[in-house]
């Protein structure tokens, strides 16, 4: 991949408070479960540098190698909660809006496995996620999760 435009660059003021709020966002829900979320919506998308970077951070969480190579299949795989699934099945129906319009069915299950302060903090978290999807892709972003792991202990 071919890195066309490094934002943090480009942009650093406004992509430090985007940074800052995504780091705030992420650390609102339980670790494990954030970046589930995050690599189910980088998988949607086809960022790998998200990918990477996502099951690299589970990893250090302590989430199993089983619970990240299926999470594609994550409908038919036994290993997730219902909690999970309800997440996971937000985070596709929000990803793919303008693809299908399930995000009506998949609410109904979200908010029975979660507040409704809970239901803002995923929700927001899915954007997050799905915005740094887009810059990772469109500029042709790729970088070490080690400097990622940096920048958050500096933030």
């Amino acid at each position: 991949m071919t890195v066309r435009l490094d934002p943090l660059a480009a942009a650093p003021k406004i992509m430090k408070i985007w940074f800052e709020a995504s780091v705030a966002i992420a650390a609102s829900l339980e670790p494990r479960l954030a970046e589930l979320i995050k690599i189910r919506a980088s998988q949607i998308n086809g960022c790998a540098n998200c990918i990477n970077l996502h099951a690299t951070f589970a990893r250090d969480e302590g989430e199993t190698e089983q619970r990240i190579y299926l999470l594609s299949a994550w409908r038919e795989a036994p290993c997730y909660t219902d909690r999970e699934r309800a997440a996971l099945g937000w985070t596709e129906a929000l990803t793919r809006l303008c693809e299908q319009h399930t995000h009506v069915a998949a609410y109904e299950t979200l908010k029975a496995h979660f507040t409704a302060e809970e239901q803002v903090r995923v929700t927001l978290l899915i954007n997050i996620v799905n915005g740094w999807n887009r810059i990772a892709v469109g500029f042709g972003g790729f970088i070490d999760p080690q400097a990622v792991k940096a920048r958050i202990a500096a933030a």
